[in-house]
């Protein structure tokens, strides 16, 4: 899965952040049985079937989002006829699929908690703790052209204390998939339990920065103070890169967020004239300045398409959307997806649009009748919100150093060393990686947008002026070298060329040694 590039930076060209992200579902409930276990995350069709020619598996689970069913149709097909004694059973958002069960062979379709589910199935304890696994955050990072380099610890470490979101938005699937409003599953309860686990991911990864996949990490307020308290005890100056509402973040003093070593928010900002409760009273363009004044990095949301946006007010919203400046800006068209409280309006008002399940993700066009904007408009809307971001504000990377920078120089004199600790850990990439990438970026962009070429130049000036020599060595040695890079990969990307995350396999609880396989 590569999120960012998909759906976040994707009309930045060679600027573009591109990583893949594990299958973390599945992770989860092959750490929590005691069954052998294997999973094959990103298996091609060939590695799948030798695989289960080469084991006799009484279950294969297959995860999967909806855009994959056709994925999951084939590969029910090959465990039919591969291996017709195993029982087969699907999970993920491919489940809430009305009438899944008639478009794939599937024996079992599981909706919800894959965790409880399986353990149930297999006669296990389905209230037990939850074992969280190691899970790294993001793994084959690259961008301008060139691998970024993976030394243990350097990414941060996938935490899921929880699942679902109470705030239960009409469009979200996982609110959806777990509950609806006011429905969520935590894993982890309290901030004690949470900062067990995190020691341990730091322990066994070398980590000290989480990734924490919660759909409203700061919500709970109590779990995160307490986990605040504890960092404070042990003095760990550990970084967090959550998920957040901006109601649930106003329930926070910025000194509270830093102390807490919030460094990247996802926030919903939707639309200036949206009726979500997450949105309340909020002034999100104030509170994104604010949050990057505090070198707090943050991921802007919108929706494109909602039903009171029209050809001719639609511009606007996006203007709104790009003036908040953030550092990544995510646009996805408002979306009926299977399973949610929107699908089921459109579904009532007839309004659903016969579309193929592959299309159906929000970033191509509309599966719906829009009452004032037509299926390729929707398109071309969306399109134009991505590049309008990158004109404006520039690459998302640009604006990551800017904000970083800006943490930096507003705590590196903290009396509280614990803060400085983790500002200072965060500007070593300021200091010899982004000073040759800002080069090169800068003379990229010089003759196509000479104002952020201007603003580019000018950090540049900032870092130099920070951290001395090291900016210098970084421009003269890395700079060039990305600049190559960087034409090199648009070269590549004018062509076509496409990324895939290589195969994984994982075993547990195996009473065999793999290599005998």
């Amino acid at each position: 899965m590569e999120l960012y590039h998909n759906q976040v930076t994707r009309e930045q060209g060679p600027f573009s952040l591109r990583m893949f992200h594990r299958s973390w579902g599945i992770l989860m409930i092959q750490r929590n049985i005691s069954a052998p276990t294997t999973v094959m995350d990103f298996p091609t069709r060939a590695a799948f079937e030798k695989e289960l020619l080469a084991n006799e598996y009484d279950i294969v689970g297959i995860s999967s989002i909806i855009v994959n069913v056709g994925k999951v149709r084939e590969m029910c097909r090959i465990v039919r006829r591969v291996s017709p004694r195993s029982t087969i059973v699907i999970g993920g958002h491919v489940a809430a699929i009305p009438g899944i069960e008639k478009l794939v062979d599937a024996d079992h379709v599981v909706k919800g908690d894959g965790v409880a589910w399986m353990r149930n199935y297999l006669g296990e304890d389905a209230a037990a703790p939850i074992e969280h696994p190691e899970i790294v955050s993001g793994f084959d990072a690259r961008t301008l052209g060139l691998k970024l380099p993976q030394a243990k610890g350097s990414t941060a470490a996938t935490i899921i204390p929880s699942v679902g979101c109470p705030m239960g938005c009409n469009f979200c699937t996982t609110s959806a998939f777990f509950g609806g409003k006011g429905k969520y599953l935590n894993f982890y309860n309290t901030g004690a339990e949470l900062y067990t686990v995190m020691s341990q991911m730091s322990d066994k990864l070398g980590v000290q920065s989480f990734f924490m996949m919660d759909e409203n990490f700061l919500l709970h307020k109590r779990r995160a103070m307490e986990l605040l308290e504890l960092m404070k005890r042990d003095n760990k100056a550990w970084a967090l890169y959550v998920f957040s509402s901006a109601n649930a973040i106003a329930q926070y003093t910025m000194r509270e967020l830093v102390e807490l070593g919030v460094s990247w928010v996802w926030m919903g900002l939707e639309s200036p004239r949206s009726s979500y409760t997450k949105l309340e009273g909020a002034d999100t363009k104030k509170l994104a300045a604010e949050l990057r004044e505090h070198g707090i990095k943050l991921l802007g949301s919108t929706i494109v398409g909602l039903e009171h946006h029209t050809p001719g007010n639609i511009e606007g919203e996006l203007e709104h959307a790009v003036a908040h400046d953030t550092d990544f800006h995510q646009f996805m068209l408002y979306t009926p997806v299977p399973g949610t409280p929107l699908y089921q309006q459109m579904q009532r008002e007839q309004r659903l649009l016969d579309i193929n399940l592959a299309d159906i993700h929000g970033q191509f066009k509309f599966n719906f009748q829009h009452q004032a904007i037509s299926r390729d408009q929707s398109k071309e809307f969306l399109d134009g919100a991505f590049r309008l971001d990158f004109e404006r504000n520039g690459p998302s990377l640009f604006r990551v150093c800017r904000t970083t920078l800006q943490g930096w120089i507003r705590y590196k004199n903290h009396p509280d060393l614990r803060i400085r600790r983790r500002f200072c850990h965060e500007a070593k990439a300021l200091k010899w990686s982004y000073s040759g990438l800002l080069w090169a970026m800068e003379r990229i962009l010089r003759p196509t947008n000479e104002r952020i070429a201007e603003e580019i130049r000018l950090l540049r000036e900032v870092l130099r002026r920070e951290f001395g020599i090291a900016c210098m060595l970084s421009e003269r040695y890395l700079g060039p070298l990305l600049l190559v890079a960087a034409k090199r990969e648009a070269r590549r990307l004018a062509h076509g060329i496409t990324y895939e995350p290589k195969a994984i396999i994982e075993r547990t609880n195996w009473v065999r040694n793999p290599l005998d396989f």
